[in-house]
């Protein structure tokens, strides 16, 4: 579990905090699946947008909460908890009367390891994202924010200087001097194909990920195959099980509510497949689907 200790927080009025508080964005994966469990689980809970297209998560305010610049983060009675699968077990863990159970029959210990697979395709997945849903050239930060950024906040998590942010930084500066070359693309789509047929097998004879209830990993995985059909991933026509599985939890009004793209997000989308298309630089065609 990631909660940051009295010294990595320099926002301190966090600390005074009472109740359940979730830093989080409308349109950011990590902040939708979340919300999905929330909804799931029928807990209570105070909302802060964290405005990030504004660069908010960069601001001295939002680094004094969470060195990493990263939503979302979970403020539990004064208590700081970051990384979005860290937050789902604390979550679960508290509020397990609340609700369906869903963890695994493993308990935590299990549905750490199986969500560390999913959390290990995180930058595979903004990869793709950045590659397939913007028109153009994929965006870059603003001029001075990683500077901003770099310098901000304790550096620490748990007390100890962390090398997520270099993480960070790293993928941006690499955008913007290079973009998302094809090679780059390909290789983090084979990954999300290797991930996706371990998937389909586990859908052979389960209605569910894990069998026939609804887990933590089934509300991780519909949020990362959201986005990728979004960025053009066949699922339908390579993975037909999770189709059905995704179709299915997509009819969920827990699940349907957060992912709900804005009409502007929606036509530039479009565009860029447009764009791809006739260039033929489709997901598909640049992985080889």
């Amino acid at each position: 579990m990631v909660q940051l200790i009295d010294s990595d927080i320099q926002t301190r009025e966090v600390l005074g905090w009472k109740g359940l508080h979730l830093l989080h964005h409308p349109a950011a994966a990590c902040s939708k699946k979340l919300r999905i469990f929330l909804n799931v689980k029928g807990i209570e809970w105070e909302s802060h947008i964290v405005d990030i297209k504004a660069g908010a998560n960069y601001d001295e305010w939002f680094l004094g909460i969470n060195p990493r610049g990263l939503i979302p983060v979970l403020v539990d009675d004064g208590t700081v908890q970051i990384e979005s699968n860290d937050i789902l077990l604390y979550l679960e863990n508290k509020f397990s009367d609340s609700g369906p159970s869903l963890l695994s029959t493993g308990g935590v210990s299990e549905m750490e390891k199986l969500l560390a697979h999913e959390n290990d395709l995180h930058m595979d997945l903004r990869t793709l994202v950045f590659r397939f849903y913007f028109p153009g050239k994929s965006p870059s930060k603003p001029e001075g924010a990683l500077e901003k950024y770099r310098d901000t906040g304790s550096g620490t998590v748990g007390g100890v200087e962390d090398k997520e942010k270099d993480v960070q930084i790293n993928f941006w500066e690499t955008v913007k001097n290079d973009g998302i070359p094809d090679e780059t693309a390909r290789k983090s789509a084979l990954k999300f194909r290797a991930a996706f047929d371990e998937l389909e097998m586990r859908l052979e004879n389960n209605s569910y990920l894990l069998g026939t209830d609804l887990s933590i990993l089934d509300i991780a995985w519909f949020i990362y195959t959201d986005r990728l059909i979004l960025a053009g991933y066949p699922i339908a026509r390579l993975h037909p099980r999770i189709d059905r599985w995704f179709s299915k939890l997509a009819t969920h009004p827990d699940f349907s509510k957060e992912v709900v793209m804005p009409e502007e997000m929606m036509d530039m989308i479009a565009a860029a497949r447009d764009e791809q298309e006739k260039a033929g630089k489709t997901l598909s065609l640049v992985a080889g689907f």
